[in-house]
């Protein structure tokens, strides 16, 4: 059994007489421990495959599996357990308390969880572990998404989500961003999901998920992914 199923999935927003298939019967899978890549164009319904998996909305229809668990049957409680316990959140925006220092940015994400990992521990993971005392002014835009993906990471998620990770750095720094994300899921062996509209991304993936107006229009694994260091786009 793979690891994240989903099977017809769909996903209708309706305003007034208006329907939108925002995702339409997708189906795909992902094995434990991959790196996968989710790319397609604006619209195509990349974040909304995202939020579904991470709990964060439902299906209109069809099956989403995350470990053997059927989440697509969830209840308003048993989504809000799954979001806290089971998934790791990073986006384009670094979203931390300002007046929250690097650490305490990062304790709070484990102070929700059942079994977190050392808050310090996981800054000095993601190579700030001489910026712990730092406020997010005093950090620049790839040091504040290294606490951001610590955050995240603290939490010992099964999953970790990544919508646009990279959107609001500089070339450089988003290169040494997605390094990071590729090590972490070498090193830990967590699942990790880049959600981009950046089909350069794909050569570091294990797997490459293609959305095209709400469908997977493709599905392919590479069996050896390039370093992210090495990727130009």
């Amino acid at each position: 059994m793979a690891f994240v199923e989903f099977r017809d999935v769909e996903k209708v927003y309706r305003m007034g007489d208006v329907e939108v298939r925002a995702v339409d019967g997708m189906s795909f899978s992902i094995e434990r421990g991959e790196l996968v890549v989710v790319v397609g164009p604006s619209g195509a319904g990349k974040t909304t495959v995202l939020n579904m998996l991470g709990g964060m909305d439902a299906p209109t229809a069809g099956t989403i599996k995350l470990d053997g668990q059927r989440i697509s049957s969830f209840g308003e409680a048993e989504l809000t357990q799954y979001r806290r316990h089971s998934i790791g959140f990073v986006f384009q925006f670094y979203n931390l308390v300002q007046n929250l220092t690097a650490l305490e940015n990062v304790e709070l994400a484990s102070q929700i969880c059942r079994d977190p990992l050392p808050a310090s521990a996981v800054l000095g993971q993601v190579g700030l572990a001489g910026r712990q005392n730092n406020f997010p002014s005093q950090l620049s835009g790839g040091e504040q998404q290294r606490v951001a993906i610590a955050r995240a990471l603290a939490k010992n998620p099964k999953l970790l989500l990544c919508d646009e990770p990279t959107g609001a750095l500089d070339y450089v720094t988003g290169k040494q961003i997605l390094k990071l994300l590729q090590d972490t899921c070498r090193a830990t062996g967590r699942t990790v999901a880049i959600v981009t509209h950046n089909s350069a991304f794909t050569q570091i993936a294990d797997r490459v998920i293609e959305v095209r107006e709400g469908r997977a229009s493709g599905v392919r694994t590479n069996d050896h992914p390039a370093d992210a260091l090495s990727v130009e786009w």
